[in-house]
């Protein structure tokens, strides 16, 4: 059974080189950004360009490199290929907003009814961003996102597209062109809606057409377990390739340890993690990550812990 796991790295994600879009996600706290790094830093040595993005609104890029990321690719210091950025989707939606509303009230109306649509905002903040991203052409763009809700309903946003662009176009034919003529009598331009049913086509293609992956990052206790199968059978249903989980923060306690503390979360530990085996190992690669003495701060502990994402970690025990 032993030679049929599948190997517990994310060699298979730095293999792999159709992948554009790699996304790390999982609750807040389980080691998201020390991951994407990591996993961006492993990636800077086989493709030739990386993009590492936040989109969580409390940024962590910046603190865990020790540098200061905005809203523009930076590179990385200590790195000729990885270049980092941080930003807020919801921001970039309003200033896209406020770019195309060109056309007074009736082109801010055409918008209201786009957002009275679920998950749109959120959507089409994100959606704007890879469409921006694209046009800089890096090879691989890894993505620590925000916890699951946001991202799920993102990558969920081709489904909700077609539901919205149907529901608009019945509108646009019914109203389109009352509103048409209206907007012209305002001064404004025709064609708005139009122009707006083509740029979120334009952005259902962009997330539609490229190779993306999930990597789940959870740590070894029953919320974090739990949270990780529901986003497993999400990504799943709205058909998103995932294949690698990482289980942070694990502790394994020196062989001559008498720390009772250790021993007793150790057990807890092994037992969720002896789940999660049970759960996936038939078609999930996990790797299995300490718990640290440290924090993982400034590009060369980066390094350092990058390399147990394709070295699997071995223990005191297991020596």
């Amino acid at each position: 059974m032993a030679d049929e796991l599948l190997d517990p790295t994310l060699q298979n994600v730095l293999d792999q080189n159709t992948l554009k879009w790699i996304f790390c996600g999982g609750k807040g706290g389980v080691g998201k950004t020390t991951t994407s790094c990591s996993l961006a830093i492993q990636l800077a040595s086989v493709r030739e360009s990386v993009l590492l993005i936040s989109t969580d609104p409390a940024h962590n890029l910046s603190d865990a490199f020790g540098q200061k990321f905005s809203k523009d690719a930076t590179k990385v210091n200590g790195f000729d290929n990885l270049h980092a950025m941080e930003i807020d989707p919801t921001g970039s939606l309003q200033e896209m907003i406020e770019q195309s509303d060109q056309n007074g009230m009736m082109g801010s109306m055409m918008q209201d009814l786009a957002f009275a649509i679920p998950g749109v905002d959120e959507a089409m903040g994100f959606a704007e961003i890879m469409k921006h991203v694209k046009s800089m052409e890096f090879s691989v763009i890894v993505f620590d996102t925000a916890p699951t809700g946001h991202t799920l309903r993102f990558l969920s946003f081709p489904s909700v597209l077609e539901k919205a662009l149907g529901k608009l176009s019945t509108l646009g034919s019914r109203f389109g062109p009352m509103i048409n003529q209206m907007s012209s009598m305002m001064g404004g331009q025709p064609g708005t809606q139009e122009d707006m049913f083509a740029k979120l086509d334009s952005m259902r293609a962009v997330i539609s057409e490229e190779k993306t992956t999930f990597v789940c990052v959870c740590i070894s206790e029953f919320l974090s377990l739990y949270e990780t199968e529901r986003l497993v059978q999400e990504l799943t249903s709205y058909e998103i390739d995932t294949h690698n989980i990482v289980v942070n923060q694990l502790l394994f306690p020196k062989k001559d340890s008498n720390c009772e503390h250790c021993q007793v979360r150790y057990k807890m530990q092994q037992k969720y993690l002896n789940e999660a085996h049970e759960l996936y190992d038939e078609f999930f690669h996990i790797v299995r990550l300490p718990l640290l003495t440290e924090e993982v701060r400034g590009p060369e502990k980066l390094k350092e812990f990058s390399k147990m994402l394709v070295t699997p970690y071995i223990t005191d025990a297991e020596r």
